[in-house]
């Protein structure tokens, strides 16, 4: 019973170990853990909440036909693209896309589509292509986008071809659950 209740909690109850562990064992590293720990945190804190707003201005503001039009199974080439230049406006970090995602898919957006979103989110941001045109040289900058967009989309066909339909179905219904799904 009491294996049942703290199985959720265990990877959390690991790292609470370790902290104990090294609290006692080299300080140093674990006033460098907590440090770390610390600014992650307050990351999240200041990125979060106004990914959270737009979200709630998404579920509202857009009908769940009209992304199924725009992003969904049917969309083609249109919602792929969609996907990609909302991945690539995105600011903030990655972890920051699983929330959009979540939103997309619980209105109706392709697997494909949301696949594409967090590959552009993770390679393609806009504000990452102007940081390499500036310390890196148009040339690398060029380069490397030439070579992203048709890897998110190979890897998005990919992911898409290699995993079960049940577990996709299985994650639409976390999403559905996690949304309102209007």
């Amino acid at each position: 019973m009491i294996k049942k209740l703290l199985r959720p909690y265990l990877f959390a109850l690991a790292v609470v170990a370790v902290y104990a562990v090294l609290a006692f064992s080299n300080r140093a590293v674990f006033d460098k853990a907590v440090d770390t720990a610390v600014a992650g945190t307050w990351e999240m804190l200041a990125v979060l909440p106004p990914i959270f707003v737009l979200l709630g201005l998404l579920d509202v503001w857009v009908p769940r036909q009209t992304m199924i039009r725009f992003m969904g199974p049917g969309s083609g080439v249109r919602g792929a693209s969609i996907a990609f230049v909302l991945g690539s406006a995105a600011a903030g970090p990655l972890y920051g896309a699983f929330p959009v995602a979540a939103v997309l898919m619980s209105k109706g957006a392709s697997f494909f589509n949301v696949l594409i979103l967090i590959g552009a989110w993770s390679t393609t941001k806009i504000p990452m292509k102007l940081f390499e045109l500036q310390a890196l040289g148009v040339p690398f900058a060029l380069t490397r986008l030439a070579l992203n967009i048709p890897a998110v989309v190979i890897m998005a066909w990919l992911i898409r071809a290699v995993v079960p339909r049940d577990e996709v179905e299985r994650i639409y219904e976390k999403a559905r659950i996690g949304g309102t799904a209007h």
